[in-house]
């Protein structure tokens, strides 16, 4: 038998100087109701009742025990209680992992945002590039830019960022403008590392076709944020998601090429362990989440030139 429900069974008996009582208090037989507490006594090797045909009273011992096992049960039901609350109401810790621009530029306002709304959250936001294991590392969730690895996660898309080929006014002025994926072999292109293969450019061409071009150049680098700052001091054309390069075309600092030919798209999801049990913070911040880069985001406004 369960402890906890023989040391419940027994503070009911007690309160109610009644094994009848206690028992129909509690949904029970009066069999079993007797058998919790001589489990309790049996494994104690103390009595903790006087019974006789006509009363019930407390041991010397009983009285102790029955007061540990009342502070117990209040602790236990404390306890239910904070981790419920903790499931139905968003409060706590949550720690979210997310790559470095995408975390500082549009992450950081949006966890502004969503504790303005639900104080009792504190957010701790981890940046870094790279694979991260949710579980081993102590996230509740990660924002994961691309394609899935792990299908044992659970992910909810959240958008997407178009990816736009852009360079520098200045490096237009020196190189000319592309105007064919096929012109990109005579360019110098900025390469990312981490995104095999690391020299092919794909793009989706009007006719519906896909095509694929063999880039080079000077410069690679495993984090895109490197490629934008490259790209704004005219070293080169990069291929970068709207999100990070978007509000620079706006304002003129970078010019988007090769717009009729559209590169596959950034997808943007919140991963996390599990479905079953979700926690109210990590549910309420992905809903939020949700409702301010979907359908369409905001960065994908500022990829439009300024008047």
């Amino acid at each position: 038998m369960d402890k906890l429900t023989s040391m419940l069974v027994f503070t009911k008996v007690a309160k109610a100087g009644s094994f009848a009582a206690a028992a129909k208090d509690l949904g029970l037989s009066r069999a079993m109701a007797t058998k919790h507490v001589m489990q309790l006594e049996n494994g104690l090797g103390i009595r903790l009742l006087n019974r006789t045909t006509r009363n019930l009273s407390l041991t010397e011992v009983g009285m102790v025990y029955l007061e540990r096992c009342l502070q117990i049960l209040d602790e236990m039901e404390e306890m239910e209680l904070a981790v419920t609350r903790l499931q139905t109401e968003p409060r706590g810790i949550l720690k979210v992992s997310a790559t470095p621009f995408f975390g500082a530029y549009h992450l950081a306002p949006a966890i502004a945002a969503y504790t303005e709304v639900y104080p009792d959250v504190n957010v701790e936001l981890v940046l870094q590039a790279g694979y991260v294991d949710l579980i081993e590392e102590g996230f509740d969730l990660a924002i994961h830019l691309d394609e899935l690895r792990d299908s044992s996660l659970i992910a909810r898309k959240l958008g997407s960022s178009q990816r736009v080929v852009c360079g520098a006014p200045s490096y237009f002025k020196k190189r000319g403008v592309p105007k064919t994926p096929d012109d990109l072999r005579k360019h110098n292109c900025l390469v990312n590392s981490t995104r095999p293969p690391r020299d092919q450019w794909q793009f989706s061409v009007p006719n519906g076709e896909t095509m694929v071009v063999k880039v080079s150049g000077t410069m690679q680098a495993n984090v895109a944020d490197a490629l934008r700052t490259a790209a704004l001091s005219g070293l080169g054309l990069a291929l970068l998601p709207t999100y990070m390069v978007g509000q620079d075309i706006r304002k003129n600092r970078l010019q988007a090429v090769l717009t009729d030919y559209v590169p596959a798209p950034l997808e943007i999801h919140a991963v996390y362990p599990h479905r079953k049990h979700l926690s109210a913070k990590v549910r309420t911040f992905v809903d939020f989440l949700h409702e301010r880069f979907h359908p369409k985001p905001y960065w994908e406004d500022w990829a439009q030139p300024q008047d």
